[in-house]
Order: C-alpha cells, then sequence, then structure tokens
C-alpha cells in the first residue's frame, strides 16, 4: 500500500486556533488535513506533526527536541517504506527569537528534504520521493502577535525561496498559502475549513506525483 509520511508542526498536528496562550485545542482527527488527504486518496498517511517543530534550529525557549533535523532521521527508519515524504515546515523558524530571512528557512527545509533524499526509507531500499509545502503565511494578530513579530514579511518570503530550493534539490513543491490562509484568531493555525480545504488540494497535488512514479 502506499504510504506518505507528513512531516510537519501544528499545523499538521492538528492545533486549533489559540484564544488563550498555553491552549491545547486540536480538531478532531478525521478534520485534520492529513487525514483528508488520506480519505481522499485512500492510501495511508502518517502524520508526524510536532506543534512548535522548526527545520533544523534548536528553540532556547521550548528546547532542544523542537529541532526536526535531530528527529526526522529516527521517524524515517520508524515508518518505512515511505514513497513521499511531505516536509511542511518554517512558520516556527519565523518566530521573532530565531530573525531569520526567507531564504534561511528554505535553507533548513532544504536541508531536511536531503537527510530524507540520502535515506534508504522508500521501498526497496531507495530513497522516497519528496515534497517541499511552503507553510500558509502567518499574521501578527492574537495571542500569538508578539512571538510572531516580524512573521508576517518573513513568512511570505518562504514560498518563492522554498520553491527555488525544491528546483534545485529536484523535489516536488506545493505553496499552502495559495490555497488557504491562517485564522486571525491566532494569526498562525487552521480552521477546519481550511484544514479540509489544505488536505483536498495537497490530494490533488500528490496523486498527479503517484500518477508520475507509476507511469
Amino acid at each position: 500500500m502506499t504510504t506518505i509520511l507528513v512531516f510537519g508542526d501544528s499545523n499538521s498536528h492538528g492545533t486549533a486556533p489559540l484564544a488563550r496562550a498555553g491552549q491545547l485545542d486540536r480538531h478532531p482527527p478525521e478534520a485534520r488535513w492529513p487525514a483528508v488527504m488520506a480519505r481522499a486518496l485512500d492510501i495511508e498517511v502518517v502524520a508526524e506533526g510536532h506543534p512548535g517543530r522548526t527545520s533544523v534550529h534548536d528553540d532556547p525557549v521550548d528546547g532542544s527536541h523542537k529541532n526536526g533535523r535531530r528527529t526526522l532521521q529516527a521517524i524515517l527508519e520508524s515508518h518505512r517504506p515511505l514513497d513521499l515524504v511531505a516536509i511542511m515546515l518554517g512558520t516556527n523558524d519565523c518566530k521573532a527569537r530565531f530573525g531569520l530571512r526567507g531564504w534561511d528557512i528554505a535553507a533548513g527545509v532544504g536541508r531536511l528534504a536531503q537527510i530524507v533524499m540520502a535515506s534508504d526509507a522508500g521501498p526497496d531500499g531507495a530513497a522516497p520521493r519528496v515534497l517541499l509545502i511552503a507553510p500558509v503565511p502567518v499574521e501578527e494578530t492574537g495571542v500569538l502577535a508578539e512571538m510572531f513579530q516580524g512573521g508576517r514579511a518573513r513568512s511570505r518570503a518562504i514560498a518563492p525561496a522554498l520553491r527555488d530550493e525544491a528546483a534545485r534539490l529536484g523535489c516536488a513543491f506545493f505553496d499552502a498559502g495559495r490555497v488557504v490562509h491562517v485564522d486571525p484568531l491566532d494569526g498562525v493555525h487552521l480552521d477546519a475549513g481550511a484544514q479540509r480545504s489544505l488536505g483536498l488540494a495537497l490530494a490533488d497535488c500528490v496523486s498527479d506525483l503517484l500518477a508520475g512514479v507509476r507511469s
């Protein structure tokens, strides 16, 4: 059976928009975009969404375990064989504490793609295909506004830089910001409607990618 790994952050985890700091509400399992995509394609989707996950950076406040580079290899080995790895990270890299540019964030995500491409986590010990997903741009509103100060501009610089990085590495690319927007309640997370729309849009994208593999 075709298996896809989604390696992401809170929006892949299904975190609901936050009305207050420390809130842990989550959309129901069937409403999260990886599950929506799985149903549309009738395939297995492993959703590895970790709230607060960065691409390759230790978080000085929330901890080094938020660094995606520290966990990716183990996750690949846990779930192989994988036909495709979809990486949607970069939102947390936009936090003011990191002070990164869009190019820096895209380079971090590209480093994760290289780890996948150098692995034996695909069918017959080959590497899986990689889909790089530019995250939905953030807005500086609500309870997370100060944490993401400057994030509006940073997040909008990710997609063009990540498109170039995907082309350089030979990965597929998808811009989630062309399909959905964040909920203005906290400026970072997706409501249930956006989760569904993103899952369906990515189902179309992944269907085309898998068709290309089979042909």
